[in-house]
């Protein structure tokens, strides 16, 4: 099968698309013909290393210390069922799908855990909204239902409104019966909006730290902030929330704990069915929809990674192949 190919972390030009071994599955896996996937602010960060703070060695350990474990990178994609192993019984060949994988999604095939973070796509959802969806939605979702658990009527401040994962904060928070306020730049302000944020500021001219208002949840997924410096905007019962891990935040989070008073917060976003099947009713709802930019060819995928790194407020989508003809039962 035609794949794209990382030989080593770097830059964008050392990817290159390659014929490799078709993947098999095994018992409780599902093989899926990929159709779209996407590149992701998270895909980047894995093909360059850049595990931002302390998660420098948990990165390398998981993914690789000095060269990617998997040649194959890609985290989302969408696509139909093309065989499935034994045990499996949720999903059937020729089936709609979506998720998210590390077996590497930017392949003609991707063999997915079928208890893992994989789920039917709606119907009227394309492939590439699905696949350009599942990263920065359930990044959010973890976020701000599990971590925060963000209650209606509360007060949200998202700082980076605009990129990957904030787009969807936006949206959820909404959803959630939140007042919105979202930050970014000026030519982001009517996106923003349109996403559903009650206030937009930009951050060249306001500063949220020095504002008078003040909030319940902070997510900071930009990490312009700090908890020491959004704890006098944060109320009694806040929570700061941030997506880059350092030792500080981690004391911080061990001394709010045992304290009344604003918390600070981090968790690793890790997927699960669950929240890949939330993610699909939410889509299936119109409450969350993808914000997408430019299409690319598995072919181009160097070209795809340089235009998701000039542009981070929309998904660049990855058109990967067509289904081929359903094969069975493994």
């Amino acid at each position: 099968m035609l794949a794209a190919f990382t030989p080593a972390y770097g830059p964008a030009a050392l990817l290159e698309t390659r014929t490799v071994d078709a993947p098999t599955p095994g018992p409780g896996e599902v093989l899926v013909d990929v159709s779209t996937s996407s590149v992701s602010a998270g895909d980047l960060r894995l093909r360059t290393a850049d595990f931002p703070g302390i998660t420098g060695v948990i990165g390398r350990a998981m993914f690789g210390w000095s060269e990617p474990k998997n040649k194959v990178q890609g985290t989302m994609f969408a696509g139909r069922v093309a065989c499935v192993g034994a045990e499996v019984s949720d999903f059937a060949v020729g089936d709609a799908v979506f998720g998210m994988s590390d077996d590497g999604a930017w392949a003609e095939q991707v063999v997915v855990q079928a208890d893992g973070p994989l789920a039917h796509r709606p119907e009227g959802i394309t492939d590439a909204a699905a696949a350009a969806t599942t990263y920065g939605a359930g990044t959010a979702l973890h976020f701000l239902r599990d971590l925060a658990k963000v209650q209606p009527g509360e007060r949200v401040l998202i700082l980076g409104g605009s990129g990957g994962v904030g787009r969807f904060a936006i949206q959820l928070a909404r959803h959630m019966g939140a007042h919105v306020t979202a930050v970014g730049s000026a030519r982001n302000a009517a996106l923003m909006q349109r996403l559903g944020a009650h206030a937009v500021l930009d951050y060249r001219q306001t500063d949220v730290h020095t504002a008078d208002d003040r909030y319940d949840v902070i997510f900071d997924i930009a990490d312009t902030s700090s908890f020491a410096a959004a704890r006098p905007i944060l109320t009694d019962t806040g929570r700061y929330l941030t997506l880059y891990i350092t030792f500080t935040v981690l004391a911080q989070m061990a001394w709010t704990s045992l304290r009344k008073g604003p918390k600070a917060l981090f968790a690793i976003a890790m997927p699960s069915r669950e929240d890949i099947e939330t993610v699909a009713g939410l889509l299936a709802e119109g409450v969350l929809a993808p914000v997408l930019s430019e299409r690319f060819p598995l072919e181009r995928i160097v070209d795809a990674h340089l235009h998701a790194e000039r542009d981070r407020n929309a998904s660049v989508v990855v058109e990967v192949a067509r289904p081929r003809a359903v094969q069975g039962v493994a």
